[in-house]
């Protein structure tokens, strides 16, 4: 299994402009894809392990 990226600091993007708040919507945007396809990789039997089944993992990755 790969590591996850989970040191991504998301700042606030009141004071900033635009082009900041459609970064931090691609970027978060991305890491719930990117979430969603590393937990779609586990088998039922590992998803167990970690107790999730696969009715969870959208809402798993669009909590993040």
């Amino acid at each position: 299994m790969s590591a996850i990226d989970t040191n991504r600091i998301h700042g606030g993007t009141g004071s900033l402009g635009i082009g900041s708040k459609i970064w931090a919507a691609l970027s978060a945007w991305n890491d719930a894809r990117m979430t969603r396809n590393a937990l779609s990789r586990l088998t039922d039997r590992e998803l167990d392990d970690i107790g999730l089944c696969r009715g969870d993992i959208e809402r798993i990755a669009r909590a993040r």
